[in-house]
């Protein structure tokens, strides 16, 4: 059966064709998003949701969405999304980062543009009828420090936009390196020392709990005198009442805000304010930005219902489309190393570390990650998945970390997931051979080579002569048939283990019969998502 989408806000008609084309069940209903009752009672029929800013997509919503898969956002901010409800309930959330970068960067510099020079309130005045130009003296922007909080997408488009006007650009950004900054032809700078140079502010990073309020009142104070603010990113950056303080008094000259605290803003301690230029969240408002987010949400969704490639995702590692098939046959043994494991611990677990050696710690760990976690959590809540199972780890304390290695031995590439508790730590190793299927590798230590089937049964014993006879025999008698058999031991006569894929589940019965031989100190029956 196809996929289905709902598009429940204005998109493009472009997006809605491009679902089409790839054989995709669309339903184009953008009143929806404004109708929480009717979004609520059809939000189950479907695989993917495309939205816009109009749409809420909460908890109670997530809640109704059985069958949601992935919610894709027409552009940056998903600030209209219950991130951590869509987490949990495994729903993955990618938004469009790229589409409107260009729209809204322009949209930074025409309003830096409009509060150097006052253009707004001189164009509302001479079209008065008055004739003001003494009042309207602005400010060249040629040789001026523009400072720059944020340096990516669209910072980093403002930084070269800058240095076409001749301006001194200095970027603050935790995340740039010298290099990008060397290629980008700014100087990287601490906050307190940006604040201290820029005639310029603008600031063009995503809200969260460390950017909020950025700019405040003791921020404003670092600042020069006459410094021109503009906040084109997010509300809530910037105190709005700590501003029109500083602008009331003169400290800051002007200010130019595209973004408020709260939206739609009805009302904002910068209204009314002398050289404040505002204007309604208009960054991403171009033709030509909106056609890109449609047709960029279209394609992601498209590409991950249809060929599971995960892109711009906010909650969890992307896989692009070109990765994916080499990647996939590794994400299979990550999660059946995570179900193993799982499966075989009853204790709580504390910590968690992946080793991946060779080749694969070359590819998407991040994506392994949370493949290995999710087979590991779905032993206790089989609704776990990739994007949750992040979510559900830290909720319990467990502790992640992850190793990579060059080659260490004859495998090309192998993933080996150790799990600690209070009272044993447990490992077991796996790669993946030329026929992309997984292999068990190694379990305590022991080297073996087995196959993943879907039903199989793992025994531990000393090692000594019958074992191979008593769990044939055994089995065979309770009509359990053994499709691989898979041997290994420490030394001889001592640790040994058995691992078996069998074509039945190992029953109750045989259970019991196994254990009245004597002969092993564990056994235990396991299965495996193989499709």
């Amino acid at each position: 059966m196809a996929p289905k989408v709902l598009v429940s806000d204005k998109l493009s008609p472009t997006a809605v064709e491009i679902f089409k084309q790839n054989g995709i069940e669309v339903d184009f209903r953008p009143e929806v998003g404004k109708d929480k009752v009717e979004l609520l009672k059809i939000i189950g029929d479907y695989d993917g949701l495309a939205i816009r800013s109009a749409t809420k997509v909460t908890e109670k919503i997530l809640n109704n969405a059985t069958n949601l898969k992935v919610i894709g956002r027409a552009g940056i901010g998903v600030d209209n999304i219950d991130l951590n409800a869509a987490s949990k309930k495994g729903v993955i959330v990618m938004n469009t980062p790229f589409g409107n970068s260009i729209t809204t960067a322009e949209h930074a510099i025409a309003v830096m543009f409009a509060v150097a020079r006052q253009i707004p309130a001189a164009s509302v005045s001479t079209q008065a009828g008055k004739w003001e130009k003494s009042r309207f003296m602005g400010v060249e922007l040629t040789s001026k420090t523009l400072g720059v909080i944020g340096c990516g997408n669209i910072g980093s488009i403002v930084a070269d936009r800058a240095r076409g006007l001749k301006m001194k650009v200095i970027a603050y950004d935790p995340f740039l390196s010298e290099e990008r900054a060397e290629a980008l032809g700014v100087a990287k700078v601490e906050l307190d020392d940006l604040l201290a140079r820029a005639d310029f502010i603008t600031l063009h990073v995503p809200l969260t709990d460390k950017t909020r309020q950025i700019i405040d009142a003791d921020a404003i104070a670092k600042t020069k005198k006459g410094v021109r603010i503009i906040n084109c990113a997010r509300g809530g950056l910037v105190n709005e009442a700590a501003l029109a303080e500083a602008l009331k008094s003169g400290h800051v000259a002007g200010a130019g805000f595209d973004v408020f605290e709260v939206e739609p803003a009805t009302d904002s301690p910068l209204f009314g304010l002398p050289n404040v230029v505002c204007t309604p969240h208009l960054g991403a408002a171009t033709t030509e930005a909106q056609e890109n987010v449609a047709i960029q949400v279209a394609e992601q969704l498209s590409d991950y219902l249809l060929n599971g490639a995960v892109t711009n995702a906010i909650n969890m590692p992307s896989i692009t489309a070109e990765e994916a098939p080499v990647l996939s046959p590794f994400v299979k043994l990550a999660t059946h190393l995570g179900a193993f494991v799982g499966q075989m611990t009853d204790d709580p677990i504390k910590a968690v570390n992946i080793l991946y050696d060779g080749d694969v710690a070359e590819m998407n760990t991040g994506a392994l990650n949370s493949a290995a976690i999710a087979g590991l959590m779905q032993a206790s809540n089989p609704e776990v998945n990739m994007v949750s199972a992040p979510v559900v780890a830290a909720e319990r304390g467990v502790k992640i970390s992850t190793t990579t290695q060059a080659k260490s031995g004859v495998f090309d590439s192998y993933i080996k997931l150790t799990v600690v508790t209070d009272k044993t730590e447990r490992s077991i190793a796996g790669t993946v051979f030329s026929d992309k299927k997984p292999r068990f590798i190694q379990i305590k230590n022991i080297n073996i080579d087995a196959e993943v089937g879907e039903n199989m049964l793992y025994t531990t014993n000393k090692d000594v002569p019958g074992i191979i006879g008593v769990l044939g025999g055994v089995l065979g008698e309770n009509g359990v048939n053994i499709a691989n058999f898979t041997l290994g031991r420490s030394d001889v006569g001592a640790d040994a283990i058995a691992l078996l894929y069998v074509d039945q589940p190992v029953s109750q019965t045989a259970m019991e019969a196994l254990r009245e031989t004597g002969k092993f100190n564990q056994i235990k029956p396991l299965v495996f998502n193989v499709e």
